[in-house]
């Protein structure tokens, strides 16, 4: 049976549990020629496959990233697309993929940044944890510039997590600018449990 048969539209569903169940036996499988088909399909098929098809491959990166990493080209050809789904999808696949091969990844930062810059809450949030994979990968230097750039001007719900996914990475180097941010920020932040997280970072770095 063809990849697409077993997607959730193919099968009258809707629900994510086909393309859940299908990207854990294409994972356990290593099917490279169903996970071909899927790739294909984010440009063949309807709108509504694209979607299904880019969920299983998102599984099947999470659970074996080496799988989809042939196909980083692919992701990042979606980073333009006008649709959300396919945009966050892709970053969601390219920060699996960094995980594995942060080499092949780091190539398309500038590309990744413009599409979060654009994108939704979930694209940005993949942009920072696919830095983050960059920076511990041996890259800190030039990816802890761009994600204190992004904390700063990141959005005061996100802010506290963004800074404790950061905090591991930023180099001695630059712990100043990072502890400055905290504590310009810290005063937009509304809700207590969220300015006490950003406190607790604070105080770990003031000694």
């Amino acid at each position: 049976m063809n990849a697409l048969d077993r997607l959730a539209t193919s099968l009258g569903r809707n629900d994510e549990g086909p393309n859940v169940e299908l990207a854990a036996t294409l994972a356990a499988s290593a099917d490279t020629t169903a996970i071909d088909q899927l790739v294909n399909a984010l440009t063949t098929a309807s709108a509504a496959l694209k979607s299904d098809a880019i969920k299983t491959l998102c599984e099947i990166g999470a659970l074996r990233p080496d799988l989809i990493a042939p196909y980083a080209k692919n992701f990042v050809a979606l980073l333009d697309d006008g649709s959300n789904r396919l945009v966050w999808g892709a970053m969601t696949a390219l920060d699996a993929i960094a995980s594995v091969e942060p080499r092949t990844v780091e190539v398309y930062v500038p590309r990744i940044v413009a599409a979060a810059d654009r994108g939704s809450v979930i694209a940005k949030d993949r942009c920072i944890m696919t830095l983050v994979k960059l920076s511990k990968a041996g890259d800190a230097d030039r990816m802890c510039p761009i994600l204190l750039d992004r904390l700063a001007d990141s959005a005061p719900n996100q802010f506290p997590t963004y800074a404790e996914e950061i905090a591991p990475v930023v180099p001695k180097s630059l712990l100043a600018k990072f502890t400055g941010i905290l504590k310009t920020r810290l005063d937009t932040i509304a809700q207590e449990s969220k300015r006490k997280r950003v406190q607790k970072l604070l105080a770990k770095f003031n000694g």
